[in-house]
């Protein structure tokens, strides 16, 4: 949908059936969008259970519990070979103690227990249920002497192997039950006890669940998900990036601008379709503008006549009222024929620009020309602002028509004569920006977007003696983009408008004069 004023025809004529931008897209491949995504990520799954598979065969053996991996066992063992060999070095009257450091060394709240379930010392009290049942009682011997109360003989080898988690309810606790073999002398020799940690935790101190192999593992899982992940979000984001991008440039006027992709789904069919409807808009804003041209050509001869005619008729007219009949009648010829100019110098600023080849033009020299050709000496002062030698790949005769085009309208909008109208320029990224400044009132914020649109006028209520017919930016804008540059306005912040060209730079001549005056006019 192009603006009607850039059309220069009837707003209906400018809305173009997105089936007419469409030209014979690509079918859609047998693998759509979704489908692809849905596949991508069902792989995904895939390549992660068998990654946790893989882990799970080699890493986590489990011979008690499931929680139960080969790194849990081992540290439950550490620290149950660590006890014992304290109880086993250290008087039966002060296991207590050695109870107490590793309760607070774990985290957690240690106890022993004999072969019976019998409490024997430490920080726990009553078993539940579910613990009672997996220690398993053996036969009792007789208590060894010089043992503590409750403490007897070992009947029972294969107890000393057990190792379990439970849980209780009511409260919810978690129960470590390993049983030991404590051989101690002074307690009466060899005995079997259990060990028995609780925790309001699962992971026991880190005992059961050490949770740093866990992070470990899910660090892993997100970056491989990201890295497979990552070719076709890739795809898809600079696929969508393209597109926005030319849809942008086709929406600042750039029809040339095409979507570069080979992608074959729905991403694919929509770049052609953006690529068709640049190709299609191209061709009916240049038909216009052809059309434009011709019909504006055809108008200057029958306009020309009909001047000559009201000449010959003001002439021989002996009457006073036909006299200004006929001069009003030679001023709307007038207006009716500087309109057809204009829409010739409009439909052709960019065929003559793209059909020429650019050369290096001086931009000073361009500059001093349109000043020369638009502003008398006496109306207004241009300051020139401008590097000797500076020099853009351009036509020269588009570059001062856009610039003389600028300075008409610095000098009737932007206080050219009762202030200082500007142009500067300097090398700017990798091309060279011009810019033409005025201290007027400046433009409204909400007409800037539109003030290069083919018959936009600012002030509607300006007649066609004070404010033209509109076209003189848009010839600036069509001019300039067909030599590839670009054109902007911004109102300055100490006031007046600013009007920057952007054209390629071309390779810089050698200076052969000294710099000159910077002013002209008075």
């Amino acid at each position: 949908i192009l603006h009607p004023a850039s059309c220069i025809l009837h707003p209906a004529s400018c809305i173009l059936h997105p089936a007419s931008c469409i030209l014979h897209p690509s079918p859609v491949s047998r693998l759509p969008l979704p489908f692809k995504i849905l596949l991508w990520f069902f792989l995904n799954l895939a390549l992660l259970l068998a990654g946790f598979l893989l882990l799970f065969n080699t890493e986590y053996r489990f011979d008690l519990d499931w929680v139960f991996s080969s790194h849990a066992q081992g540290r439950v063992s550490a620290m149950r070979d660590l006890i014992v060999d304290d109880l086993d070095a250290t008087a039966p009257e002060e296991w207590d103690e050695v109870i107490e450091r590793f309760s607070n060394a774990y985290h957690v709240r240690l106890a022993l227990f004999d072969e019976q379930g019998a409490y024997l010392l430490g920080a726990a009290g009553a078993l539940p249920t579910e613990v009672r049942q997996r220690m398993h009682p053996v036969r009792p011997s007789a208590r060894p002497h010089n043992a503590p109360p409750g403490v007897t003989t070992l009947r029972n080898e294969a107890s000393a192997s057990t190792m379990a988690l439970l849980q209780s309810a009511n409260p919810t606790r978690y129960w470590l039950l390993v049983g030991a073999r404590v051989d101690n002398a002074r307690a009466g020799g060899p005995m079997h006890v259990f060990l028995v940690a609780d925790s309001a935790s699962p992971a026991m101190g880190g005992l059961v669940i050490d949770p740093t192999p866990w992070l470990r593992l899910g660090a892993a899982a997100i970056i491989l998900s990201v890295l497979f992940w990552l070719p076709l979000l890739r795809g898809i984001t600079r696929a969508i990036a393209q597109v926005t991008d030319a849809a942008r440039r086709i929406a600042q006027g750039h029809l040339d601008a095409r979507v570069v992709t080979r992608r074959r789904d729905e991403l694919g069919v929509l770049a052609e379709a953006i690529n068709g409807m640049a190709v299609r808009l191209a061709g009916l804003l240049q038909g216009q503008k052809r059309f434009l041209g011709d019909v504006a050509h055809e108008l200057c001869q029958p306009l020309a006549r009909l001047q000559m005619t009201l000449g010959i008729i003001e002439q021989q007219a002996t009457d006073e009222r036909q006299i200004r009949s006929a001069r009003t009648a030679m001023e709307k010829a007038g207006q009716i024929a500087r309109l057809v100019d204009e829409l010739l110098v409009f439909s052709r600023a960019s065929l003559a620009a793209s059909a020429t080849p650019p050369q290096p033009v001086d931009v000073e020299a361009a500059a001093r020309a349109a000043a020369a050709q638009e502003i008398p000496a006496a109306d207004a002062e241009v300051r020139f602002d401008i590097p000797p030698g500076l020099r853009v790949l351009a036509d020269p005769d588009t570059l001062t028509r856009a610039l003389a085009n600028l300075l008409r309208n610095a000098l009737r909008y932007g206080g050219g004569r009762a202030g200082r109208i500007g142009v500067h320029a300097a090398p700017d990224r990798d091309g060279v920006a011009i810019r033409v400044t005025d201290t007027g009132p400046g433009v409204p914020p909400d007409d800037l977007p539109r003030l290069f649109d083919a018959f936009y006028r600012v002030d509607t209520a300006r007649t066609r003696e004070t404010g033209g017919v509109g076209l003189g930016l848009s010839i600036v804008k069509t001019g300039i983009e067909a030599l590839g540059g670009s054109v902007e306005a911004r109102n300055q912040p100490g006031g007046g408008l600013e009007v920057t060209l952007r054209l390629p730079a071309a390779p810089a001549a050698k200076a052969s004069r000294p710099e000159e005056s910077t002013a002209v006019g008075s």
